[in-house]
């Protein structure tokens, strides 16, 4: 599902070049559960930024559903984005003057999918999430999960390759952030899609799978990492 071989990245200001990736291979299968676990600075954003194609790499390969979005110019990039992959924010980024049902339904706007059919499979996803009974509130009606769930639920709705989660539960009380990593499992339980979810708390990461431990722009062993997230 998604392949990472050689990926180096490298910001440079002036004549400085500071490397905050060096040398990542990451290889993530369909239907898994992928937790990026990492203190602030140990490039996690710069990966998940990558892997999403919303940045290109110094150096390396990321392949997705076995495509090299490396190599795609800007158009190919938005397009392979569209039909590939969903994006579940922190800040859920939800738009507070469209209803619940408005929101779910804009990725699918964007794909050029007629009213009739976006509005049933929005009210579907959000059925799916738990919120099929809210489609006609507003984002400031509800709870801070009931937002991140309607966030969800649009990222899914487009039925992505793959699923990227940028620390779906910093906003969220531990209660919350508990039902909310329960939905994301069962979701991938359910509807098979890949997760990877990138955070710096270990009661998180330890609900996936299997954890992917970054520090200072490398993959690390558990026991490299110990003391260094959370």
């Amino acid at each position: 599902m998604l392949e990472i071989q050689g990926l180096s990245h490298c910001f440079r200001n002036g004549t400085e070049e500071t490397t905050v990736l060096d040398g990542i291979d990451l290889v993530v299968h369909k239907k898994e559960v992928v937790a990026l676990l990492g203190s602030s600075g140990s490039g996690k954003s710069t990966l998940l930024n990558l892997m999403a194609g919303l940045m290109k790499p110094t150096k390396g390969t990321i392949k997705i559903a076995g495509q090299a979005i490396e190599k795609m110019n800007e158009n190919e990039l938005s397009e392979f984005r569209r039909k590939h992959i969903g994006f579940i924010f922190q800040s859920y980024e939800l738009i507070p003057h469209f209803s619940v049902l408005e929101n779910v339904e804009l990725p699918l706007i964007f794909q050029g999918v007629k009213p009739r059919e976006r509005r049933a499979r929005a009210a579907e996803m959000l059925t799916q999430v738990g919120l099929g009974d809210k489609i006609s509130l507003y984002p400031s009606q509800l709870s801070g999960g009931q937002q991140q769930r309607v966030s969800i639920a649009r990222s899914l709705v487009t039925s992505p390759t793959i699923v990227f989660a940028d620390e779906p539960t910093g906003n969220l009380d531990t209660k919350t952030e508990k039902e909310i990593i329960d939905l994301l499992l069962d979701l991938n339980s359910r509807l098979g899609m890949t997760f990877i979810i990138v955070t710096h708390e270990h009661e998180v990461a330890q609900r996936a799978q299997r954890i992917v431990y970054l520090r200072d722009g490398r993959l690390a062993s558990p026991e490299e990492s110990r003391g260094e997230a959370g």
